[in-house]
């Protein structure tokens, strides 16, 4: 965790929530609309860094004990980044990782990314609070 991660929580934020953000402030369309040609790498690259949070976090379950509030935070970051960074990335993961997937995977997967995208906002939401926690704590604490 860290300004990086907080600041990538805070672009997955931005784009997941972006349809309530141009509404409520028209003025954010045109950054928005700059970060929403790369949508589909970020999120590809989220969501396999958010995989790796997730099974970090839950390798690391000693934290728990010793900074609950830590390994709280670290495994929301993962749980964040894989399920924006799946449906931005939804299109190349398709394209790349699922090419030669049975067809059982892609049902799952389109599954999985209806589910996550009915969602998408109030994840959206939740990527801009815990990003700015991390950015705050970056600089508040140094773990």
């Amino acid at each position: 965790m860290g300004l990086v991660t907080g600041l990538v929580l805070l672009v997955l934020g931005i784009l997941g929530a972006s349809s309530v953000i141009i509404k409520n402030k028209p003025e954010a369309k045109e950054l928005i609309e700059k970060l929403a040609k790369y949508q589909g790498y970020i999120g590809a690259v989220a969501c396999i860094w958010g995989i790796w949070t997730v099974i970090s976090a839950v390798l690391n379950m000693g934290w728990i004990k010793v900074a609950f509030t830590w390994w709280l935070t670290y495994l929301a970051t993962g749980v964040l980044q894989a399920g924006l960074g799946f449906i931005f990335g939804y299109g190349l993961i398709q394209a790349y990782a699922l090419a030669k997937a049975s067809d059982a995977a892609k049902a799952k997967a389109e599954q999985t990314f209806k589910k996550l995208v009915s969602i998408q906002i109030p994840l959206g939401f939740a990527a801009i609070i815990l990003g700015i926690w991390c950015v705050l704590a970056s600089f508040m604490y140094k773990v």
